[in-house]
């Protein structure tokens, strides 16, 4: 891991010693200090982590790529949720679930859109595959919704029992994954022409392109290991000092896993969008920030809840109000942009606009009870 003095995300990799200091010796600092030094940690460890997922990803060939991308894509997230679940954290871990798909519609696909448009006066991308995810999306609105409706109609009846929502949010998280395992299908078998740019044409084979020289396997492989392990560390850290971080920052628990939380483990991924745009591939940028939200809803978030049971402390999808309506304007912007198949750099103002609306609201927030 090579540092230069060009600007760089690895200059964050500084962070990972101080945070081990900080945690080890607490006389030098502060639990707000090791909570902000380990998520600045995280930032360019998870970059390293989809880096080696990518390299491994384009050695493997294209089918075991895509799903061996799909899986790790959002192993950061992943990675600080289970960390939260462990300590009983579970307000931290589902606003962490509707920020991360906030961030990346709004923040990630924001920012990319105006770094594009301010070079190309309007930047064009497949508008059939991203109505699909964006139609995904919205099935992972609507799944997210159904426990929230749930709890207060059952409660405004008197009827409310915390039994049957946790069956409710298990059964659903059972859905959301095997769609998507359908959703993979989709894009990585019987339509990947439209997420790779390729026509269809059955009677021409198609040779492999040879993988351009990076990293070996056995690199990839360690460097992935690596990573993990040290995202995992950075979590435990994070995690431990959160109680006592947002009591000194006087944030809430659901800014923390709204902003904070959602914003360090994609930071890596929205970099990567933003170049993207830059280079006028704003399909791609789309693709990584629709792409992302997708797998929180339909992946990242069931697997939770599956895993919360083995923690002994069962987690279910009821969601705040202010979480499920800015999701849903978040789904719904990202609907119409991805409508007409081309984008403009007002649209990236507007997308920001709205997020920072939206973190203003969460930061301003009472703090909000999560049942379960």
């Amino acid at each position: 891991m090579k540092f230069s003095l060009k600007p760089s995300l690895n200059w964050l990799l500084i962070f990972v010693p101080v945070a081990v200091a900080l945690r080890f010796w607490p006389q030098l600092g502060s639990a707000a200090a090791l909570f902000i030094c380990a998520c600045l940690a995280v930032i360019p460890l998870a970059g390293w982590l989809g880096r080696a997922t990518e390299e491994l990803a384009a050695h493997m060939g294209q089918g075991i790529g895509g799903l061996l991308n799909a899986t790790f894509g959002n192993a950061a997230e992943l990675i600080i949720g289970l960390m939260a679940l462990s300590k009983g954290l579970t307000g931290v871990v589902k606003a962490s679930i509707t920020g991360s798909i906030i961030g990346n519609l709004l923040l990630v696909m924001g920012a990319s859109i105006l770094a594009g448009g301010i070079t190309h006066r309007t930047q064009r991308f497949n508008k059939t595959a991203a109505l699909a995810s964006a139609t995904t999306l919205t099935l992972a609105a609507v799944a997210l919704v159904i426990p929230t409706v749930f709890h207060w109609t059952a409660a405004s009846t008197g009827g409310w029992n915390p039994a049957q929502e946790q069956k409710l949010s298990l059964a659903i998280a059972v859905v959301l994954f095997v769609t998507y395992a359908c959703v993979l299908s989709f894009e990585l078998i019987t339509h990947k022409q439209l997420y790779t740019g390729e026509e269809e044409n059955p009677a021409k084979e198609k040779t492999p392109a040879p993988h351009s020289a990076g990293w070996s396997i056995r690199k990839s492989a360690i460097i992935l290991v690596l990573a993990t392990a040290l995202v995992a560390l950075m979590s435990e850290f994070l995690v431990g000092a959160v109680e006592a971080a947002r009591a000194s920052l006087g944030f809430t628990e659901v800014f923390v896993g709204v902003v904070v939380v959602a914003i360090i483990g994609n930071a890596a991924e929205h970099s990567t969008a933003v170049l993207m745009a830059m280079k006028n591939k704003i399909g791609l940028s789309l693709g990584i920030a629709v792409g992302s939200s997708v797998q929180i809803a339909l992946f990242v978030a069931p697997v939770l809840v599956f895993v919360s049971y083995a923690f002994g402390q069962p987690m279910n999808l009821e969601f705040s109000l202010p979480e499920v309506v800015a999701v849903f304007f978040a789904v719904h912007l990202i609907f119409q942009i991805s409508s007409d198949g081309e984008t403009n750099w007002l649209e990236g103002v507007q997308l920001l606009s709205v997020y920072v609306i939206l973190g203003i609201l969460f930061f301003y927030l009472p703090e909000v009870h999560h049942a379960g």
